[in-house]
């Protein structure tokens, strides 16, 4: 099977992926091949700098979401094994290995060790150190060495989209922007766990989810969300697009310090621990704040209840 390809770690799916991805579609209905993501496992600023940005997408996520593009095959290698090749030598693994004769590279792609460094240069937005840069020319001349034909790509439509641009959007707030850009409501799924209550004693219960340390949490406050999935072991939802209130901070008024993402679902009576909860972020409401009392805790929550119900 002879596969069109593009290359990246696709962080979010987001609409300037989403472009990129429609083009490798088309080219491969096109060229009569099968179509194909090369990403890889985990981030490679991990490996490059030791440490990577808080993601937007966990692993699962992103494979879930590549697959909903309707690409036919998802090729994820590990980093390291790779991170030290060149240009050439990962071109000919994806010739000899995956089976790809057409290469797909975005406007600001870049991949390939680029020097005595041993650094790599993945795009989108994750950059090499060696400060070496091929231009696309070069990109194609290598792959025709290894029978792979290398096509570019232009900006989407919508102009320069990045998923660090999504992450600024949403550690300052501004879950609209960040949603517009990724062209999906930005979600947070866990396990129920057990909190303090703090909820349930002022009369607000809430579900307290334990979201997977890598992702990305947004700024703390409140925001109002949709229950998208409340899954037992089975894995089979059985609830969905509810409206929520969703408090993601650290509740200073208890002089708490630990952040947590509690759910609370207006008039909702069931058992919800141990259960798998998605909720998707729409609007922000108001940023945390401490309260001198829980009196008036109590009272700013019924305030943000009744804007909920003003929100189509």
């Amino acid at each position: 099977m002879a596969y069109s390809a593009t290359i990246g770690f696709f962080d979010g799916v987001h609409i300037g992926h989403r472009y990129l991805i429609d083009q490798l579609l088309h080219t491969a209905q096109t060229n009569g091949t099968s179509s194909a993501i090369i990403t890889f496992a985990t981030h490679p600023r991990l490996l490059t700098e030791g440490e990577q940005p808080p993601l937007l997408t966990t692993y699962d996520e992103r494979i879930e979401l590549l697959r909903q593009t309707g690409v036919k095959q998802i090729f994820c290698f590990d980093f390291a094994v790779v991170k030290d090749m060149t240009a050439q030598e990962f071109m000919q693994v994806l010739v000899s290995q995956c089976q790809v004769t057409t290469l797909l590279m975005g406007y600001d792609h870049r991949f390939g060790c680029l020097g005595a460094s041993g650094h790599s240069d993945i795009s989108s937005g994750v950059s090499g150190h060696s400060g070496i840069s091929m231009n696309f020319d070069q990109y194609k001349q290598f792959g025709a060495e290894v029978g792979l034909e290398v096509l570019p790509i232009g900006q989407a439509p919508q102009g320069a989209i990045s998923s660090t641009q999504i992450r600024r959007a949403l550690e300052e707030g501004r879950i609209e922007q960040a949603n517009e850009m990724l062209g999906y409501a930005y979600s947070l799924s866990g396990e129920v766990v057990h909190g303090r209550h703090v909820g349930t004693d002022l009369g607000f219960p809430t579900a307290n989810i334990q979201v997977a340390k890598e992702k990305l949490l947004p700024k703390h406050g409140v925001y109002i969300g949709r229950l998208r999935g409340a899954s037992g072991a089975s894995g089979a939802s059985e609830h969905s697009d509810i409206k929520v209130l969703v408090n993601i901070g650290t509740n200073p008024t208890f002089g708490e310090n630990e952040t947590t993402v509690e759910v609370h679902i207006p008039k909702w009576g069931k058992d919800l621990y141990g259960k798998h909860l998605t909720v998707e972020l729409t609007t922000f409401v108001r940023d945390e704040q401490r309260f001198d009392s829980p009196a008036d805790l109590q009272t700013q929550i019924q305030k943000d209840l009744a804007y909920l119900h003003t929100i189509s």
